[in-house]
């Protein structure tokens, strides 16, 4: 007896492009909230856009947030039950955006994610990565309600942020094949759709790095597509595999062995292609993720990304002990493999 089912939970609407953060109001009303809006920011999105948000609501709450930490979630959930909001609304990066989507989760009230940058996929997906101490948490949460992503802000936003949102996506290249692997020799659950769309989505972005330039609302229109085609995938597959492979693995890793040196975004990146390179060899895609990242001004090298090579080798061979996820890496890679990898393809 066919007994499956599955339940996709997706951003009811998303409003992309030029100016349109000014119909915030009124992609709010069409979701039938009510109550009072929180509106969560952090320090430099709410002095560029928050009065322009604040403006279209009545008695509108604010919450600053400082830093995206279960600490901040926790004073967030404090503030929220003192002013009692019916949603929240989260304007800016990683930082309100994820610290809102947990807290709403909580609360058990909706949310609607208003990013101003592109720097991940967080803005549309049903997680949230949360930093504490030396490690970072990938946490389940329900997606927001709806999405608007106004271009004429993100493309505003610092270039070396969009170009870590790009690398984020086109490390998904490596995240489906590890995806795939642990279907064909773990029988992990596998969904081809998502898994389809997730490829999509990188080669979007590497087919179209080269034309994605800073200060351009066109460049900022394709970045924020393919976040958002991120983040739908990991809502249909139910999990962020469509999204976080062994690349990942080596980022988190990173972040304990080097925090603060890298962006998320640019980690991934370059540990790509190394994966990438243990997946195909000298003849895979390796070399057009290098070149593309290369061609975003992504880094391409431990020493573009302000680390030592050995932090990049320890990260390397230690990444199968961050968490119990089949990938490429399972088992660990010799130090000898690691450093001929990383030479090969010009990590190092």
């Amino acid at each position: 007896m066919f007994d499956k089912s599955t339940w996709i939970k997706l951003p009811r609407n998303v409003l992309v492009g030029h100016g349109v953060v000014e119909g915030l109001g009124e992609a709010v009303d069409e979701l039938y909230l009510t109550g009072r809006p929180l509106i969560v920011t952090s320090p430099t999105p709410n002095e560029i856009a928050g009065d322009r948000v604040r403006a279209q609501f009545d008695d509108p709450a604010t919450a600053v947030v400082e830093s995206a930490s279960f600490r901040s979630v926790e004073e967030l959930i404090d503030t929220a039950e003192a002013v009692d909001p019916g949603y929240l609304i989260a304007l800016g990066g990683g930082k309100p955006i994820d610290t809102a989507k947990m807290a709403a989760d909580h609360l058990g009230v909706g949310f609607v994610s208003v990013p101003t940058v592109a720097s991940h996929d967080g803005i549309v997906s049903g997680r949230s990565s949360i930093p504490e101490g030396d490690t970072r948490h990938s946490v389940a949460a329900d997606p927001p309600l709806a999405v608007v992503a106004d271009t004429e802000l993100i493309a505003e936003a610092p270039w070396r942020l969009t170009t870590a949102g790009c690398a984020d996506i086109i490390s998904n290249y490596t995240a489906v094949k590890d995806w795939r692997l642990a279907h064909r020799l773990r029988n992990v659950e596998y969904s081809e759709y998502a898994g389809a769309l997730s490829e999509m989505t990188a080669e979007l972005l590497v087919e179209s790095a080269d034309t994605i330039k800073p200060g351009l609302e066109e460049s900022a229109w394709i970045v924020v597509k393919a976040l958002v085609s991120s983040g739908v995938a990991m809502s249909i597959a139910g999990s962020s595999r469509p999204a976080s492979g062994a690349e990942h693995l080596i980022s988190h890793q990173l972040d304990r062995i080097a925090p603060g040196k890298a962006l998320h975004g640019h980690q991934v990146g370059v540990a790509s292609i190394m994966t990438e390179f243990l997946h195909s060899g000298e003849g895979g895609q390796w070399a057009a993720i290098r070149d593309a990242l290369a061609s975003l001004d992504a880094p391409t090298t431990a020493d573009e990304l302000g680390i030592s090579d050995a932090e990049l080798i320890e990260a390397f061979t230690g990444a199968h002990e961050i968490r119990d996820r089949y990938t490429i890496l399972q088992g660990g890679i010799s130090e000898d493999a690691a450093v001929a990898v990383a030479t090969t393809t010009d990590v190092i």
